[in-house]
């Protein structure tokens, strides 16, 4: 189970992974080794609430196909275990920001103090330019 929140959690038999060959310099042994992880989760048959779904199919992140199949590739590590690792983690924390919801603004007024201010130091501001010019005989 990979925990999301207290209530909520993700079976790993929703999640798929496949080692791939990691990109990049690494000497003879690159070769031979798959040691990176493409992780595969699919938002639709997923057994996570239908709201949060939809909230996860809306985001715009290059990560969600659309498909709605969320597609992670981890190489950071040179074990497949921490790729894999790394992977959960990275995809715990898309889910998450999909969890989170954000709070209404409130439009607020700026004060009356605060605008008299502004307007004040926009006139001495002014003033204190009109100074610099040349000055009449």
């Amino acid at each position: 189970m990979l925990p999301l929140s207290p209530q909520l959690s993700i079976p790993l038999a929703e999640i798929q992974f496949q080692a791939i060959r990691a990109q990049g310099a690494g000497g003879q042994h690159v070769n031979k080794v798959s040691s990176a992880v493409h992780l595969r989760f699919d938002i639709r048959n997923s057994s996570l609430p239908d709201e949060l779904k939809a909230r996860l199919l809306q985001f715009k992140d290059q990560r969600i196909s659309n498909d709605g199949i969320i597609v992670i590739k981890s190489q950071q590590f040179r074990s497949q275990e921490k790729n894999r690792s790394a992977a959960l983690t990275r995809l715990q924390a898309l889910i998450k920001d999909g969890i989170a919801t954000q709070k209404r603004r409130r439009p607020t007024k700026p004060t009356k103090g605060s605008q008299r201010r502004r307007v004040d130091s926009k006139t001495k501001r002014g003033h204190t330019k009109t100074l610099r010019g040349k000055v009449d005989h």
